[in-house]
């Protein structure tokens, strides 16, 4: 679910453009190496560092921007998940396959750990939260979904179908939706189920991948010499 330039005219069109040109650039980067330069990126966006800097104060700020971005693409897609009157199944198989599509979890694979979020990340990370809650438990509710499943069972989900990567962008679309297709037989009611070994995730667990890398290297007791 892209963000559009409707509605905007002149200036203000041509600035959203260039935004989404240098975040679609840093995504590319970024997510191929998160220790790239922010260099890469103008690069990438075929702009100037200057620009690039003019638009961010530096590679912190850009990932930060990148990845809130993705946040509310995600939350886009379960608000029309929810939205949707149709069947609670395939409300919640569809908010599966567009997340998938978007991949904006491959941001929270390769990026989480790797700056500072901000207390409005956070929010909007806790909004996206509650609203795939809501989607699931619309279709447990509807006894579509198996009762064991729970909402924190869907990161991990997410976590294993951006694992998919082939040698191109339509062969890995295909094979990640291959793939989404095995594990939503085995999400979905109704069939023979074997119990689950563990209990899901955790909040705490889920929100440890968020946490600074500079973070978790202080907590670390010094070496011994």
């Amino acid at each position: 679910m892209e963000p559009t330039t409707a509605g905007m005219r002149g200036r203000k069109a041509e600035a959203a453009r260039n935004d989404r040109t240098i975040l679609d650039a840093a995504r590319a980067v970024f997510v191929a190496d998160p220790k790239a330069p922010i260099s890469a990126v103008a690069h990438e966006a075929g702009v100037g560092v200057g620009a690039l800097y003019r638009r961010y104060a530096g590679k912190e700020e850009l990932l930060r921007t990148l990845c809130e971005d993705g946040l509310r693409r995600f939350t886009a897609i379960a608000e029309s998940a929810l939205a949707s009157d149709g069947d609670a199944w395939e409300a919640f198989a569809t908010f599966l396959r567009e997340v998938v599509d978007s991949d904006v979890h491959s941001l929270t694979v390769h990026l989480a750990g790797t700056f500072t979020p901000t207390r409005e990340m956070h929010e909007l990370a806790a909004h996206a939260g509650s609203l795939s809650g809501r989607v699931v438990d619309r279709a447990k509710a509807a006894g579509a979904l198996r009762p064991d499943v729970v909402a924190e069972d869907i990161p991990m989900i997410f976590d294993q179908i951006t694992a998919v990567r082939a040698g191109d962008a339509d062969r890995t679309a295909v094979l990640r939706h291959r793939y989404l297709t095995l594990l939503l037989d085995g999400l979905r009611a109704g069939a023979p189920a074997t119990p689950l070994p563990a209990s899901a995730p955790t909040g705490e667990e889920l929100g440890r991948r968020w946490r600074h890398a500079e973070s978790s290297r202080s907590s670390q007791p010094p070496p011994r010499r």
